[in-house]
């Protein structure tokens, strides 16, 4: 009751219900808060009626038309459900919605409690009432079988002009129609006019999300993170030559507030790849792109979503890379480490056309990788490691590894490269391939 009465005299814009059942202490209760509507109810469906306030139909029926009449007595707008509409015999649900009806009540309710009923069936239900009574007709869909919109879209269709829904599909169970797919239906598919200014959905929803703890999930419509994300190479490519070739086009994401965003994950394109690295003022050249991409997707195929900082970083890695054929190729890379063995490190790479295999020990799995790859370029040229850095690009377990190494050659000459991955060996690897390849080039 207070919580009620402090929204009802907070000066909204609006109008407050609340809600009672057909009892006496019930709406005395809504009348004490100075609520502008009362919605009261009572089960119809013979298995609530019969097991949960064990009345009979007649007695039920006159609770109802009392109740309205009550809440008409003292001047105040009155909704009227039969609870468990959808599973009550029609030609009773048609009889007490005429008898409140005739009692003064203003709209009628049609809920559909338990979330059993089919689009077709709804749309056919609401239209029997219809034609039956002249005022207002309001649904109220439950979400147990993922059809509460489609279950209240259907009933607009059918002659419907008010939709109960709950920001974000809260609601018991599985909760009822969700505002945003009901409302963005109902305006873009429909060309229905709602009072919701829809700009601001997005907005409500995650108050609401942070209100409730209850979290909306990615892949939710219109609200989810993922709702107007692209990750696939045809779609982000069609995206961002003209948004309504992978997106609904009646609806955009400014129209609910959102913002539209390119993935860059194992399904990513070389068109998305090359927007982003351009508008970051990085160009590649084509074979370079291809081997960004080629990284990319290795990362993403472990699991790692890519964030910016992930791809600014292999694409660094990769246009840093000297051109042309390398001196020395990475082939492979096995490593073995843990408490009761030496961590050991096999590699095989190619260098003058020709395949060599390599191993050593280490203090650790990088010691041991690095030790095995100088094993085989000792023979061709005298380098040493200069210097050795590894820096975490994002946060987590999964982050990716920036290594940055510099060697040596018995000139004195020191070249620094390179590498990311979500692996740090073989990004410590690879960045010693890449600095022995710039030593040997120059």
């Amino acid at each position: 009751m207070q919580s009620v009465r402090s929204i009802a005299n907070a000066g909204l814009t609006l109008e407050v219900c609340g809600l009672a059942r057909v009892l006496r202490k019930d709406l005395d209760a809504c009348l004490d808060t100075d609520v502008g509507m009362i919605h009261t109810f009572v089960s119809t469906s013979d298995v609530q009626r019969i097991h949960t306030i064990r009345k009979s139909r007649e007695e039920v029926l006159a609770m109802a038309v009392d109740a309205v009449e009550y809440i008409k007595d003292h001047g105040r707008k009155c909704m009227f459900s039969a609870m468990d509409a959808t599973r009550t015999d029609i030609d009773y649900l048609i009889e007490i919605n005429k008898a409140v009806e005739a009692a003064g009540c203003d709209i009628i309710n049609v809920p559909d409690t338990v979330g059993v009923m089919a689009p077709s069936g709804m749309y056919n239900l609401i239209k029997n009432i219809a034609e039956e009574i002249t005022i207002p007709i309001d649904v109220h869909c439950h979400n147990d079988f993922g059809l509460a919109v489609a279950n209240s879209l259907m009933a607009v269709e059918a002659g419907g002009s008010q939709v109960q829904v709950t920001i974000n599909g809260l609601g018991e169970r599985a909760g009822n129609a969700d505002l945003a797919e009901t409302v963005m239906s109902l305006n873009s598919i429909y060309g229905a006019k709602t009072n919701i200014n829809t700009e601001y959905i997005l907005e409500t929803a995650k108050m609401v999300e942070s209100f409730t703890h209850v979290n909306i999930p990615p892949h939710m419509p219109i609200v989810g993170d993922n709702a107007f994300a692209h990750e696939s190479g045809i779609h982000t490519h069609g995206v961002l030559e003209q948004s309504d070739t992978f997106e609904p086009g009646i609806m955009t994401p400014e129209m609910v507030g959102h913002k539209r965003r390119i993935v860059l994950g194992k399904h990513a394109g070389r068109h998305a790849v090359n927007m982003s690295l351009d508008a970051a003022g990085m160009h590649p050249t084509d074979e370079q792109l291809n081997e960004i991409l080629g990284r990319i997707k290795a990362i993403a195929d472990k699991g790692k979503r890519i964030t910016d900082a992930d791809l600014y970083a292999v694409a660094s890695v990769v246009i840093g890379k000297p051109e042309g054929k390398e001196v020395l190729e990475l082939k492979e890379l096995s490593v073995m480490t843990g408490n009761i063995i030496t961590p050991t490190a096999v590699v095989k790479v190619i260098i003058d056309d020709k395949e060599m295999i390599s191993s050593n020990t280490g203090i650790g799995p990088i010691d041991a990788a690095l030790k095995a790859v100088e094993g085989i370029i000792g023979e061709h040229a005298k380098v040493s490691i200069h210097d050795f850095r590894i820096e975490a690009i994002t946060g987590g377990s999964d982050a990716l590894a920036e290594v940055i190494i510099g060697v040596e050659d018995e000139k004195g000459r020191i070249v620094t490269a390179r590498s990311a991955n979500v692996d740090i060996v073989m990004a410590s690897v690879d960045a010693l391939v890449t600095a022995i390849n710039m030593l040997l080039k120059k």
